[in-house]
């Protein structure tokens, strides 16, 4: 997949121009419906599909206090487009100068700069430009003037229930991975960095790899039966999500830290996404070192079991 950072670039492409624009935020099934719908009007008339999304999330540049976890951060987004099959991908960055232009401006700038624009395609509510004055009703009537075909495509709903990122956000704050999994159209993950922590899982017995998740939106605190994929590697462990409160009492830091199977190399600075299985037990704070040394090594064996029952 290429990746482009600027608009201008899209003239290095070959014409006519299909664009799918979104914030794309989980890239669940109706960001999924948005980018198949272009590719697939592209692909009927030989002309190039290309998806068009913003980072960092404009809300965190125009309401940063209200800006909520993400479900995919920026390089996740990335990986899981290309999983789609995605030829081309745009990534503009949004700044306060980018969320000032005009929705006339921002479409002139596409129009301008692709070789010749067909298509654009978006979610039916997206709204876009200086105050998010630009809705599908604009986009539409911009294209009758700059002639190019507008596409707005209607909601996806899941058990009677419009698929968003927020639903999702919601359900995985509250643990309910299969509604998410359900709109999302895979399972979640999240993907974060691993980074060195105090070596206290070493020093009980059971390394630990400590992840630092890209602002992604955790699921409840506790134990769980988890998978993570390392440059390809795929492991199987146990995952705590929490603030460790009985070797770490006060901290406000919740920390996600993962004893992989089988895994006997460095892995820090590496890129790590998590997959979870499975709740275990919430997380709660043990008398003594001991204690949790011993607890934790039932939640091994119980995560073993249960991955001889996964299908």
């Amino acid at each position: 997949m290429r990746i482009l950072r600027s608009i201008p670039e899209l003239s290095e492409l070959r014409g006519p121009l299909f664009l799918a624009i979104g914030v794309f935020d989980g890239v669940h099934l109706g960001h999924q419906a948005v980018i198949s719908t272009s590719a697939r009007h592209a692909s009927e008339v030989g002309g190039t599909a290309v998806v068009v999304t913003f980072d960092p999330h404009p809300v965190k540049v125009l309401r940063p206090s209200h800006a909520p976890h993400l479900l995919t951060a920026t390089q996740h987004k990335i990986a899981l487009i290309r999983d789609l099959g995605v030829g081309h991908l745009l990534v503009l960055h949004f700044d306060r100068a980018f969320a000032a232009t005009s929705p006339k401006d921002f479409v002139r700038q596409l129009v301008e700069n692709s070789k010749p624009l067909r298509e654009i395609c978006v979610g039916h509510e997206w709204s876009f430009g200086k105050g998010r004055a630009g809705n599908l009703a604009l986009l539409k009537e911009l294209g009758r003037i700059h002639e190019f075909n507008v596409i707005g495509v209607e909601a996806v709903k899941v058990n009677g229930e419009v698929v968003s990122s927020t639903a999702i956000r919601k359900a995985i704050e509250e643990g309910n991975l299969v509604k998410a999994t359900q709109m999302l159209g895979r399972e979640y993950t999240i993907l974060g960095t691993v980074v060195r922590g105090e070596q206290l899982g070493r020093q009980l017995g059971f390394p630990t790899a400590n992840v630092s998740a890209h602002s992604e939106q955790f699921p409840p605190n506790g134990v769980y039966v988890a998978e993570a994929r390392l440059g390809g590697a795929l492991y199987r462990g146990v995952a705590n999500l929490g603030f460790r409160p009985t070797v770490s009492a006060g901290k406000s830091e919740r920390l996600l830290e993962l004893h992989l199977f089988d895994l006997d190399r460095e892995i820090y600075g590496e890129e790590m996404e998590v997959r979870f299985l499975r709740y275990l037990r919430p997380e709660q704070k043990f008398a003594n070192v001991e204690a949790l040394r011993g607890q934790i090594a039932k939640d091994v064996q119980q995560a073993r079991e249960s991955f001889s029952i996964l299908p």
